[in-house]
Order: structure tokens, then sequence, then C-alpha cells
């Protein structure tokens, strides 16, 4: 099971959890990019690549019997912060479909380039499946 963690007196953050208890096995899942299983890119277009980003932590998870509702931490790696910020709708549909879920510990930090040129999102993730 996981609990977000709220202060007393905070506000509730909208999109993400300031930190997250749980206790479990846990799941390191490296950092996702926007192409698919056999590692092509199918757009250029931001909000497609976070969404396929995502997807790629679903199938991750799956793997090791979990879903998307056992994610207590993700940081997303953006190369253009207005891209991003621009994207945010899109981005958002795509984290209700496939996450649904925004009682996870969040962090998103704009960098200079991903490995990978063709890449403008790559996000880790942590999962804990309750004990």
């Amino acid at each position: 099971m996981k609990r977000p963690l709220l202060p007393a007196g905070w506000p509730k953050p909208r999109g993400y959890a300031n930190g997250v208890a749980a206790h479990g096995t846990q799941i390191f899942i490296a950092g996702q990019i926007g192409w698919d299983e056999t590692g092509q890119f199918l757009s250029d277009g931001f909000a497609d690549q976070a969404r396929q980003a995502l997807a790629n932590i679903v199938a991750v998870l799956k793997e090791a019997g979990a879903g998307p509702e056992d994610l207590v931490r993700m940081t997303w790696y953006v190369t253009d912060k207005r891209e991003y910020l621009a994207a945010s709708k899109d981005i958002g549909q795509a984290f209700r479909e496939l996450i649904g879920d925004y009682d996870i510990a969040m962090s998103a930090v704009q960098v200079v380039a991903l490995i990978e040129d063709q890449a403008k999102v790559e996000i880790e993730a942590t999962a804990v499946i309750p004990d």
C-alpha cells in the first residue's frame, strides 16, 4: 500500500505528490524514452513521445507483475521546458489514460540533451508492489 505525504498546512499539489510512503517489493525502471518496443520513434511530437515513454513504463511494470497504481516516484528529463509546458494538456491526458494516479512523487528537469538525439523526454520511475 502507498500513502501520499502532505505535511499539515501545505497546499495539495496538482498533478503529483510531495512524497509517498510505501512498503513491499521495489521496482526500479530505467529512463524510458519515446520509442516503441522495436527502438523506433514513431513521432517527433513531444506529447507523443511522452505518451510512448509512459506506455513503456507500463510495459516494464507489467513484466514485474505490477501496474501504474504501484508507482511511487518519477523523474522527467525534458530537452525543452517550453515545449513540455505547451504540450501539458496532451501529456496530462496521456498520463490519466495510462497511469491514472497522481499520488506519485515527481520531478521534472530540463536538460541540455538526451543520449538519443531524437528523444525529447526521458522518464525514470520507481514502483513498490505492496506486501
